[in-house]
């Protein structure tokens, strides 16, 4: 009796990464014994196979990320893997045993709960780690170039951080659409971004980026800015955008905030800002949301957006790939397998 009440109690915790402060990774840590959650109304609870690591969660270990969670909690957000329960009020639920990738607290770790209303399948035959990224970066670079940056054939296209998860996501996708693209990435990450299709690509820390960038576009701009490294790459954004008919769709901000006034909208920088968070997307503007995932679906169905290859790490490396991604010393998409 009192061995099977042990391991009814061991069936209850699970591995998990618990952020304990908000002084940065360095107090992100492994706990074995954390209580298995349990889905509430209209939620899943997901078998995690695989966990994508993003700049976000970088910036909730820090605090910074508007409305992220308060210390301590179960680090993560993004994941893939088996439906193992179903909470009340789903409507048309999947079946049980069907992989899925979604978004929702606590992705670092072996069980989650996550929004019934916003995970898509994992595409057939790819696995929970190639399918990483889609419903993420994937729906963040596509809702950049087509709903927000209005991308057309023939356009010029400048995307910053474009060897990260969205800008290879974006690089590929811009390119589909028929645009130039200009790239900026540091010099080691050149070759994967070029690979990918991007026309040109630029060393995102160089002196003379503007003007580098305003040769390069015979001195008429760019049409359509990707901007995620917010304080080092902003002003040149702006003074690149064509004026008037220029549109700067800003999604992240790694190097720190950049400031904008009425002035400058006014007198000096005349491209159209918007501004992109692909969580309050799919809560404020839920159809337009839908038709990222059902777009995606056909991008995947055309050959458009292949399987992904992400690099997978043990759960305990977490706090390391998030140090290596805030110091910039990552490319392309990393994952945590929370069973390793």
């Amino acid at each position: 009796m009192e061995i099977n009440e042990r391991q009814q109690a061991a069936d209850q915790t699970i591995r998990a990464l618990i952020q304990q402060s908000h002084r940065g990774p360095k107090d992100l840590a492994l706990a074995a014994g954390h209580p298995r959650p349990t889905p509430g109304p209209g939620e899943y609870l997901i078998r995690v196979g695989a966990a994508g690591v993003n700049f976000a969660d970088v910036m909730q270990t820090h605090g910074t990320y508007g409305g992220g969670p308060q210390a301590p909690y179960v680090a993560g957000f993004e994941a893939a893997g088996e439906i193992v329960g179903v909470g009340a009020d789903v409507e048309r639920p999947l079946p049980l045993g069907t992989h899925v990738i979604g978004a929702g607290p606590g992705a670092f770790a072996q069980y989650m709960t996550m929004p019934a209303a916003g995970v898509l399948p994992v595409p057939s035959g790819w696995s929970d780690a190639e399918a990483i990224g889609m419903v993420l970066n994937w729906a963040t670079a596509l809702a950049a170039l087509k709903p927000l940056g209005e991308i057309k054939n023939g356009e010029v296209v400048l995307i910053h951080a474009a060897a990260g998860g969205v800008g290879q996501a974006a690089v590929r996708l811009a390119r589909h659409y028929g645009a130039r693209v200009i790239a900026t990435a540091s010099p080691a990450k050149h070759a994967p971004v070029r690979a990918l299709g991007a026309d040109e690509v630029l060393d995102s820390r160089h002196p003379d980026l503007t003007e580098e960038i305003t040769r390069l576009t015979g001195g008429a701009g760019v049409d359509l800015v990707l901007e995620s490294v917010g304080k080092a790459t902003f002003a040149t954004s702006l003074a690149v955008a064509k004026p008037f008919t220029g549109r700067v769709v800003v999604f992240g901000a790694a190097s720190g905030d950049a400031t904008v006034t009425t002035h400058d909208v006014v007198f000096t920088h005349h491209a159209a800002i918007k501004g992109l968070h692909v969580g309050a997307l799919a809560t404020e503007a839920p159809s337009l949301y839908q038709s990222l995932l059902t777009e995606i679906e056909a991008l995947i169905a055309h050959g458009v957006y292949p399987p992904g290859n992400p690099q997978v790490h043990p759960l305990a490396e977490g706090p390391e790939v998030l140090r290596q991604l805030e110091d910039g010393a990552t490319h392309g998409k990393h994952a945590l397998d929370p069973w390793r």
